[in-house]
């Protein structure tokens, strides 16, 4: 179970270590704390279920809790090595978070905030039973944990209207250039064909890059904090997640300009959907780019080599 490049003797006594946390009294009690939390926040999940099955925004949420699964299994190791204590200042956010989801369920109802006091919820449980130290190596993984609630309507309704003017005329600019006459009236594009026919570009809600944004911050975090050591590249990949998802996004509306150009089902809602989804290819490899960049600035020592 040792993880790659570290020393034998140190997994072999990690394993040992792990082995004393696996205990019947410790899975009991891990099993009736997992039953009293998803009896508590049932009614939470299930509506989070119902936001993101085949929803286009909110699939990825599924994906999340098992991100955060495997940056705790990268810890194993240290983690197994590390003595549980009782920590009972955890009661406070573990309190505080149960408090904030009965009010934002009956006095002021709002999912997101329900979920954001659910990952509370969880940080207190962790820090009351295991203590600060391991509480340490699992800050990440519970923060995470917040890409898989459902953002407000009232927030992406605001965030929405921007990226569609950023997208709108972004390709505006790019379709000029490319000498292919376009005109621009909000969020609206008229493309005008050599023939003198009209083509009109609506980017909709669905074109606005809002689902790109929200993915590429959920993966620009884990790829920041699982793949990089330094604070100053986490904090580079997380500011630049945004960026390319957004640019990305204005080539995808150009690219249906162009090719609408060819067939006018193209500037139409089907196809919104395939070409979006062709376009991630480069946006991922973009972020990639950057984290290679980032990471070749400055030499990182090995783990596990002489200083």
């Amino acid at each position: 179970m040792s993880t790659a490049g570290a020393n034998p003797a140190e997994g072999v006594q990690a394993d040992a270590a792990l082995a004393r946390w696996v205990t019947p009294a410790n899975l009991i009690i891990a099993g009736l704390t997992l039953f009293g939390f998803l009896a508590l926040f049932y009614q939470w999940f299930g509506f989070q279920h119902r936001f993101s099955w085949g929803s286009d925004d909110w699939a990825h949420a599924y994906v999340v809790p098992l991100i955060s699964g495997y940056a705790i299994w990268k810890e194993r190791d240290r983690l197994a090595l590390m003595t549980p204590q009782l920590f009972w200042p955890g009661l406070l956010p573990l309190l505080l978070g149960i408090v904030c989801y009965f009010f934002f369920m009956l006095g002021f109802p709002n999912h997101m905030g329900q979920g954001f006091s659910i990952v509370l919820c969880i940080y207190g449980l962790v820090l009351l039973n295991l203590g600060p130290n391991i509480t340490s190596l699992l800050t990440f993984p519970i923060a995470y944990l917040v890409f898989a609630v459902t953002i407000s309507e009232r927030v992406m309704q605001g965030v929405t209207f921007q990226l569609q003017l950023i997208a709108t005329k972004g390709a505006y600019v790019l379709l000029n250039v490319m000498q292919i006459t376009t005109d621009i009236a909000g969020n609206t594009l008229t493309i005008h064909k050599s023939s003198g026919e009209t083509i009109p570009l609506n980017v909709a809600e669905a074109c606005s890059g809002m689902r790109m944004v929200i993915a590429f911050y959920a993966l620009g975090a884990a790829v920041a904090f699982l793949s990089t050591r330094l604070w100053w590249q986490r904090i580079a990949i997380l500011l630049l997640a945004g960026p390319i998802a957004v640019f990305v996004n204005v080539l995808r509306v150009a690219s249906l300009g162009v090719l609408s150009l060819w067939d006018e089902e193209f500037s139409k809602g089907n196809a919104h959907m395939a070409v979006g989804l062709l376009w991630l290819v480069p946006a991922f490899l973009l972020l990639m780019f950057s984290v290679w960049a980032l990471k070749r600035m400055v030499d990182e020592p090995q783990p596990g080599a002489a200083t």
